[in-house]
């Protein structure tokens, strides 16, 4: 069935970014997704025999030049760093709280129809962890903001997958993960490792479509 839908995707080449457009380009319900990203994508990180994608490099210090292209059905939001990658916090800041922000500004300006991005579980304004604090303090200012139009978080826990950098104790932990699951049952069931796959399904799922 086709609803002719259009899609934004920010954090296009990251491990659930990708994941999450190769659902997109199979899901007969899209027949347009932009991606915006920070250097160009290569012609063989997604087949796109539709043609549906346009990615289109942006500077996202300037993310609000890029207003129109928020004019979309759904906005992806799968942006996301580490304080390694970032190096230092306010950098870390700037990504994982700043662009994400500001999306959900552009979002709500154009009136798109619904807005999911990637926080993180055990997520709280409130936590001592510096990380899980910006991703609690991002949830608060979203679900806060007035007249956001749909918008919803997914909060893995440790994600699977293949990742471009290296992550020494996402890869250790991706090692013992079939180990810890088994363990992670009732109230701990949260914090079993999901793939990336997993989670780019359930932002899908999380959008808003017509009742057909």
């Amino acid at each position: 069935m086709n609803s002719n839908k259009t899609a934004l995707v920010l954090g296009a080449t990251g491990l659930v970014g990708k994941a999450l457009v190769r659902q997109l380009l199979l899901d007969p319900r899209y027949d347009s997704i932009t991606l915006l990203v920070r250097r160009p994508v290569p012609a063989s990180l997604f087949s796109d025999p539709l043609g549906k994608l346009t990615p289109l490099v942006i500077d996202f210090e300037q993310l609000q030049d890029y207003q129109g292209y928020f004019s979309v059905n759904h906005v992806y939001c799968c942006l996301g760093t580490t304080l390694k990658q970032a190096g230092s916090k306010a950098a870390f800041r700037k990504v994982d709280f700043e662009y994400i922000h500001v999306a959900a500004q552009l979002t709500r300006a154009q009136r798109a129809d619904s807005f999911v991005w990637i926080s993180s579980v055990g997520a709280d304004a409130k936590s001592s962890n510096f990380y899980l604090r910006v991703k609690g303090e991002l949830e608060d200012a979203l679900m806060r903001m007035p007249q956001l139009p749909n918008a919803s978080a997914v909060r893995p826990s440790l994600l699977l997958g293949e990742r471009n950098e290296s992550r020494p104790l996402e890869a250790f932990g991706q090692m013992i993960a079939p180990a810890l699951g088994v363990f992670m049952a009732g109230p701990l069931k949260k914090y079993r490792p999901v793939s990336a796959t997993e989670v780019a399904h359930k932002m899908i799922t999380l959008q808003e479509f017509d009742s057909q």
